[in-house]
């Protein structure tokens, strides 16, 4: 389990590592080094997702490690509080940026090649009412980026919890 220490309260988020072990490991390094420490979560959408990992309050970014292979075929669903990996149209470009499911959005879901989706590797399991008010907040655009928080929610820590 994790414990995402955000400016708004504490989310917990118990990994799958059987289901997604590329991408939990992968998540799991980038907690070891401290690399989430001080990142916002960039982009809110209501009823949609929130996203995170990427960006610092300035909207500035990190050098990741290299992308993994897209694990989206887990069987695992992009249901309402459970966290996938972000990525761009290459379905095995995910690096550090990844998502909170505000709502149940099955169209995120793997649905053969020709549709990837989007890996789910863990699911919240206290915090969700952290995830309902961050994905309320005012957003703006910055940087040529939309769905920004107006104030950032700065994820303050990022560390591995015991049960």
């Amino acid at each position: 389990m994790i414990k995402l220490q955000t400016s708004m309260g504490d989310i917990v988020i118990e990994l799958n590592e059987q289901a997604a072990p590329v991408t939990v490991k992968n998540f799991l390094g980038y907690i070891e080094d401290g690399f989430f420490d001080g990142k916002i979560f960039h982009r809110i959408i209501p009823d949609f997702m929130i996203q995170g990992g990427g960006f610092t309050a300035e909207m500035a970014q990190d050098q990741t490690r290299d992308p993994i292979v897209n694990e989206a075929d887990n069987g695992l669903k992009n249901e309402r509080g459970t966290i996938a990996m972000a990525r761009t149209n290459d379905p095995d470009s995910a690096t550090a940026q990844f998502f909170i499911n505000h709502k149940n959005n099955d169209f995120l879901n793997y649905a053969g090649k020709g549709n990837p989706g989007y890996a789910v590797f863990g699911k919240t399991i206290d915090g969700m009412d952290v995830v309902d008010a961050i994905a309320s907040v005012q957003t703006t655009t910055r940087e040529g980026m939309g769905d920004v928080p107006v104030e950032p929610i700065v994820i303050t820590s990022a560390k591995v919890v015991s049960q």
